[in-house]
C-alpha cells in the first residue's frame, strides 16, 4: 500500500512540477532569450521550440494521469479505500481527459494553423500567426487556442494542487 501511495504522489508531483516549470520558467526564458538574441526570428524559434517541449510534456501528463487513476483504484481495491476516493479519482480522470484534449485536439489545431501560415509565406520568410492582421481568422483562432491551452493547463495545475492537499491530509496507513 505504501508503494502505491508513493507511486501516486510521485506521478502527481511530476505532473504538477512539470506544468509549473514549463509555464513559469521554460516559456518565459525561451521567449525572452531568443527574441533578444534574434529580434527578427527569435519569437518564431521560441514558439517552435516551446511547441515541441509542450507536445513532449503531454506524454508525461498522459502517463502521470494514467498512473494516478490506476494507483488510486488499486489502493481502493487493496484497501483501505482512500478518503473521498470517488471524488479524487474523478478529479484525476478529468485532469487526464483535459490533457488528452489539450494535446490531441488543441495542440493539433495550433500546429495546423502554424503550418498553414508558414506554407503561405514566401520562401525563407518566417511568418507567425501573431504577426497576421488582427482580423485574420487564422490569427483569431490561434489566439483563442493559445488562451484555451493556457486555461486548460491552469485547470490541471489547480486540480493537481487540490489532489496534493488531499494527499497531504491523508493519514498514514
Amino acid at each position: 500500500m505504501v508503494l502505491l501511495r508513493y507511486v501516486y504522489v510521485l506521478a502527481l508531483t511530476l505532473w504538477l512540477g512539470g506544468m509549473l516549470v514549463i509555464g513559469a520558467v521554460v516559456a518565459p526564458a525561451l521567449f525572452s532569450t531568443l527574441t533578444s538574441q534574434s529580434p527578427e526570428t527569435g519569437r518564431a524559434l521560441a514558439g517552435a521550440a516551446f511547441g515541441v517541449i509542450l507536445s513532449r510534456f503531454h506524454y508525461v501528463a498522459y502517463a502521470s494521469g494514467a498512473v494516478l487513476v490506476v494507483s488510486l483504484t488499486a489502493m481502493a481495491l487493496l484497501g483501505p479505500r482512500p478518503r473521498s476516493f470517488a471524488i479524487r479519482t474523478a478529479i484525476a480522470a478529468t485532469m487526464l481527459g483535459v490533457a488528452l484534449y489539450s494535446g490531441f485536439i488543441v495542440l493539433a489545431e495550433v500546429d495546423g494553423i502554424q503550418r498553414d501560415v508558414a506554407s503561405a509565406a514566401p520562401a525563407a520568410t518566417i511568418v507567425l500567426p501573431s504577426s497576421l492582421p488582427g482580423t485574420d481568422t487564422r490569427r483569431l483562432r490561434f489566439d483563442y487556442l493559445h488562451q484555451l491551452s493556457t486555461r486548460l493547463m491552469m485547470f490541471n495545475v489547480l486540480a493537481a494542487l487540490v489532489l496534493l492537499v488531499w494527499e497531504a491530509r491523508e493519514p498514514a496507513r
